[in-house]
């Protein structure tokens, strides 16, 4: 992947499809690389026309990695947030959403669609509101307002100690592997339960870029010392989609209908049967969603794709 001096750091990133297609850029959550957007999804994106930019966030993948947060006390900042107390934080979601813009002017793009899953959906959010000129439409995904209340700010406990459970060794290829596999097979899509054979490539490209306990401490300050965005939010002026899991039990429903409520003219997509992940059976209808959104905000005739349909979950064994 080419790396593009922003802001001080080092951004690893890639493009692709045709240079004159619109261009979609696709922002990461929580202390995952670029990787961790399914194979799957990019090519059907790539299918129906748009220009695909993803990237390491901060602190995850090839990009920079900073420095402080070391054996930060997660419970304690947490607490602090929930109280509406200030978080310190090395950086906010502002510094990560100035690296965003700062990657378009390094590869020369103007302004791009830009959709985020997790915290690259509240990365994407501020980006729309900061600089509303560089955001065509927006697309939330499984993201939050940073709304304090313990209902909408946090799921369930079970599966915040997922994710934060420290990542093996660098290098350990086998065991990074299988540390993904239990991470997503908590926080994932009980509709559409993870199978290791099938995904086991995948995450063996998302091992090989690493994941970094670190980084990952000093992005959840980033979210948590960003306190609560609603007010801003209601500056986004871009065409906005929220898509939500309904059984997400990392970032609840709640959190996706609040992000909603609080940006202009935002249509909602719930979808059955989805956790805090993108199942490969689920990466053609939401590639079909984005991009649809994406060619709405041109205010151009749809192409004649089929329409896209949620896959029901399987029935429950009889």
């Amino acid at each position: 992947m080419p790396i593009a001096a922003v802001n001080g750091l080092q951004i690893d990133y890639e493009v692709l499809g045709d240079p004159s297609a619109p261009p979609l850029l696709l922002v990461m959550g929580l202390g995952m690389p670029a990787a961790l957007w399914p194979d799957e999804l990019l090519q059907a994106l790539l299918d129906r026309g748009l220009r695909v930019i993803r990237f390491d966030n901060r602190d995850s993948g090839g990009s920079t990695r900073l420095a402080g947060a070391r054996g930060m006390n997660v419970a304690g900042a947490i607490l602090r947030a929930l109280l509406r107390r200030p978080v310190p934080s090395p950086y906010d979601l502002d510094d990560m959403a100035r690296d965003a813009a700062g990657l378009l002017d390094h590869i020369g793009i103007e302004s791009a669609h830009v959709a985020g899953i997790s915290m690259g959906g509240m990365i994407a959010q501020v980006l729309a509101a900061r600089q509303p000129q560089r955001v065509r439409s927006l697309v939330s995904i499984m993201s939050s307002t940073g709304n304090p209340q313990r209902k909408i700010a946090f799921g369930k406990r079970w599966a915040l100690q997922a994710i934060l459970k420290p990542p093996p060794p660098a290098g350990d290829i086998e065991a990074m592997v299988q540390h993904l596999t239990r991470v997503f097979s908590v926080i994932g899509s009980p509709g559409y339960p993870i199978d290791p054979v099938a995904i086991r490539p995948h995450f063996e490209r998302v091992a090989r870029r690493g994941l970094y306990r670190e980084g990952t401490e000093r992005q959840l300050l980033a979210i948590l010392g960003s306190g609560d965005r609603r007010a801003m939010l209601r500056q986004v002026t871009a065409p906005t989609l929220v898509v939500h899991g309904a059984a997400d039990p990392l970032v609840p429903l709640a959190a996706g209908l609040d992000t909603a409520n609080h940006i202009r003219g935002a249509r909602m997509e719930v979808v059955p049967g989805m956790g805090h992940d993108i199942p490969m059976p689920l990466t053609t209808f939401m590639a079909a969603r984005i991009a649809e959104h994406c060619q709405s905000a041109r205010n151009t005739p749809p192409t004649s794709f089929p329409p896209p349909t949620v896959p029901g979950p399987p029935s429950p064994p009889a």
